[in-house]
Order: structure tokens, then sequence, then C-alpha cells
């Protein structure tokens, strides 16, 4: 009891934090702005392009120009062989391995000291701080927190510089008053096979009084799967009946949700996290809508390019966030205390709210279809099979959609692969309602539906349990973080496995 009681005072003191987030957004974007300019100044990357403290935000953005992963990959590639002070003034011991959408190529970005403790561990007691908030008198400190990470191989070279999968930088770094609560032990938790790691895991965790699980949705709810099959109970929560949270992040979590209700058993709260391998970017600060609080003052200053005018790196309308308006898609732009600058980071997200600013992440920006001008795009998607699931109490594991030409009549339609977790009774009506479902939420879609006149009804292969996984095995993706690609406009993804399964 005096645990819980001295951790429930100690975290809800960052409470005053997160109000800054709230009530004071841009005053902490201008100091956040001036705490990186200081810093940047000392760098080789700011002498490069001779970065004074004293700078405006406009003066910093027409002398700095947008990044992305191949223009920083130079000065990362050198402060990876030991180089100091290039991109952050400090040597940069640990690199996290993206482990983002298995579209993307493989990147491997610079955690400092200040972004390790001061952005993404600061991101997540500030969640836990919020939900003490929301729900007063709870008892986590007592119970164990699961955590659900990727791979946990970490590689180290001559120069000492750790690089790994961000929830492995993670875990090893742990104050130890977090690691006396997290389970499973490091030695699993770090295991780098995920099948082994999936079962040693579900034995090491099932006789634990488990009240926070934080993980990923679709390889959180395979571990629940193995818990329950191990165990023979038919719900989590008759394993864990203390079981009361669970932290998401990197993907939607409104298709899962059938699935994860039906799994535990009895209601949980569920909280949205996000947390990349760039950064820590916003929690959900109430429980009753699923929109995201913008952390303004962690170490993070942002920038939003309006996807109706993105250009890449050539993009030339660059919005900070006093400028930025509700309901409108921007791609997301960062600089970090871990030494990345004016980085366009992939992600696409549009403001539901304004002062106090709150947003959803609505995709990537290279993960939508407008092969014949519907422009689709993740949300849409996301929103349909949502829809559809909910209408005839299905649920889905996974999917991926790309388009299919007919060249005969110069007109085309969307293929889908579906993998169930439960599958509909009437397969031709989920077809339909599906169809219906995604001109609810696309009117370009809709008008190019109207009489088949450029889009044809959707073409769907429903695919047999475990093919995803069987996939992402078979390019080395396989657990923790990794996603499927929700949509390519392109059909390499598509082809790839439906010849797998051929």
């Amino acid at each position: 009891m005096p645990f819980n009681t001295v951790f429930s005072w100690f975290i809800r003191k960052r409470q005053i934090r997160i109000d800054t987030y709230r009530d004071s957004p841009l005053e902490s974007q201008k100091k956040v702005f001036s705490f990186l300019l200081n810093h940047l100044e000392n760098t080789e990357f700011g002498k490069y392009y001779q970065i004074h403290n004293s700078f405006t935000i406009q003066q910093f953005q027409k002398i700095v120009p947008l990044q992305d992963y191949g223009t920083l990959k130079p000065w990362i590639d050198r402060t990876i062989k030991g180089e100091e002070n290039l991109l952050w003034p400090e040597k940069t011991s640990w690199f996290a391995k993206s482990s983002g959408t298995t579209a993307d190529r493989i990147k491997i970005l610079p955690i400092t000291k200040d972004s390790l403790f001061e952005n993404h561990y600061a991101g997540g007691k500030d969640l836990l701080a919020q939900y003490y908030t929301n729900l007063p008198n709870r008892k986590l400190y007592n119970a164990k927190h699961l955590i659900i990470g990727g791979s946990g191989e970490v590689i180290t070279n001559s120069e000492g510089i750790f690089i790994g999968d961000l929830s492995a930088i993670i875990i090893n770094n742990l104050p130890w008053w977090t690691e006396l609560r997290r389970s499973p032990k490091k030695e699993i938790a770090l295991l780098s096979n995920w099948e082994d790691k999936l079962e040693k895991m579900a034995l090491a965790v099932i006789e634990e009084n488990i009240c926070i699980i934080a993980g990923v949705p679709s390889w959180t709810s395979l571990l629940l799967k193995k818990v329950l099959e191990i165990s023979g109970k038919k719900t989590i929560i008759e394993v864990w009946p203390n079981l009361e949270l669970y932290i998401h992040g990197g993907m939607n979590f409104a298709p899962y949700t059938m699935t994860f209700n039906k799994i535990i058993g009895s209601p949980i709260n569920y909280v949205e996290s996000y947390n990349s391998s760039e950064g820590y970017f916003g929690l959900q600060d109430q429980l009753e809508t699923k929109d995201l609080l913008l952390l303004t003052d962690s170490q993070v200053f942002y920038e939003f390019i309006p996807m109706t005018e993105f250009n890449g790196l050539e993009s030339q309308k660059v919005l900070t966030l006093a400028e930025v308006k509700a309901n409108e898609e921007y791609a997301l732009a960062i600089s970090t205390s871990s030494g990345l600058w004016r980085y366009i980071i992939g992600d696409t997200i549009r403001f539901t709210h304004i002062k106090p600013y709150r947003f959803i992440v609505t995709g990537r920006i290279t993960h939508f279809i407008n092969a014949f001008g519907e422009k689709l795009i993740v949300e849409h998607a996301e929103s349909a099979i949502t829809a559809t699931c909910r209408a005839l109490q299905c649920s889905i594991r996974d999917f991926t959609v790309a388009p299919k030409f007919n060249i005969a009549n110069s007109t085309g339609c969307h293929e889908w692969i579906i993998e169930f977790e439960e599958e509909p009774t009437d397969i031709e009506k989920f077809k339909t309602t599906l169809d219906l479902e995604l001109k609810k939420a696309n009117a370009d879609y809709d008008a190019k539906r109207f009489e088949s006149l450029n889009i044809d009804f959707p073409c769907f292969h429903f695919v047999p349990t475990g093919t995803f996984q069987m996939w992402l095995k078979n390019i080395g993706k396989l657990g923790g973080q990794h996603k499927v690609p929700r949509l390519m406009n392109n059909r390499t993804i598509l082809e790839q496995i439906m010849q797998m399964i051929s």
C-alpha cells in the first residue's frame, strides 16, 4: 500500500507539465525552439548552415532545408562511427532501428540521452500521470506491467555504439523502480526470435499479477491468445483479474476493438500513445475521446506541411503550430534533441481540435491509393473496415490493399487481402458493406464507383490465419513493432503475398 501511495503522489506531480501542453502550447513551442537552437549552434550540422541561437523560426526555416532519412544519413553514418557533436552536442551512443511499416527501408535513427530521458521516458510517465488524474486512486505499482516490445537484438560496434530496436534501448536503460514492476525479465523481453519469444513470454507472465499491458495491437493479441492456450482459461480477465489498462500505439486500434473485448472478457481502459523511433509526440488525455494531445514541451519542435501542397523536400508551404487549422491533413516534420532537424517522419496527422491541440494519425505519406483519382488514405480504409466488422459482428487480424488495373477496358478496382480473426457469416454481404462504407468515407471513391465509371467493385482475397505473419517472417520482419502496410499505390507487397500463398 505505501508503494502505491508514494508512486501515485510522484507520478501525479507531472500533471503540471501536462497542463502546459494544453494551456500554453505556443509558448512551449517557442521555448523548445530556443532550447534546440542553442544546442544546434554547437554542432557540425549547425555550423554547416551557419546557425546562430538568435535566429527566428522564419530564419531557421529559410536556412535549413527540409530533411529526410536520405539527406541526414551521411551525418548519422558518421555519428555511428563514433564522431561527436555532429547532429547533437555530445557523443550519441544509442541508435534505434526503425521498425515502422515494412514497406519502408530500414532506418537507423539517433537516440541521445536528452531524447531518451526527456522525451521517450518522459512521455510514458506523462501518460501514466494523466491516467491517474482521469481515474484517481489507481493501484498500479504493486502489480506488474507487461511490456511487449520489438526485437531485443542489439549490435555493439567497436566504438561502443548500440544499435537495436527502440524498445530494447528503453528496456536496457529503465530506472530500477520501473524495471522492478516490468514483466517479463530482460532475458525474455530482449529475445530476437519472435516465435521463441512468444512462447517463453506467455509462460513467464501467466502467473504474474498483471495490471497494465503495453504493445502494438496485432502482436499483443497473439500473445494474449497464447496465454489463453497455455492457461486453459476462456478470457484474459480470468488469468489477470487486476488487469485494468491497455496502452496501445503504432496502428489504429479500432479494427481490433472487438477482438480485444472478446479476448479480455471484461471492460478495461484503453489508452493510446504516439511513440515512435523518432520521438514521443502525443498521448490520449481524455478517456471518452480517442484523439491525442500534442506534447508541445517535450524537446520536439513541430512543423506541418499541408498535404494539399506536399512535394517532399521541395515543399514550399510549411506551417508552425500557430498556423495549423482543424480538419486539414498535414505531413509532420520535426526537430528534436535526438539531432533530427526539420525531418519529415512520413506520418500524416489531422487536428481534431485547436487549443488544446489534439489530433489523430491518419496514415503515411507513401501509403495511399490514387491510381484512379480516388485519393484513398489509410484513415478511410480503416474507418470502412471497422464499420463493416461492427455491422457484421466479425473482426480482422490484418489487411492490405493495392490497385488492380484492367487494361482491356481502361478501368480497375481495389484489390484486398484480408485475414480474419473471426469470419462473418455472410461473406458476400461483407464485400458489399465494405464497398458501401468506403463510399461513405471517401467522396472521390464514391463518385468514381458510380456505375463503375472509373473503379469497379473491389476484388477480395480472404487468406488463412497466419498468412501475414508468414509474409513478415519471410522478409525478416516478424514480431514486436513491425506492421503490415495497409495501402500501397503499387502492387509489390500484394503480389509478394499472393505469390507466397499460391
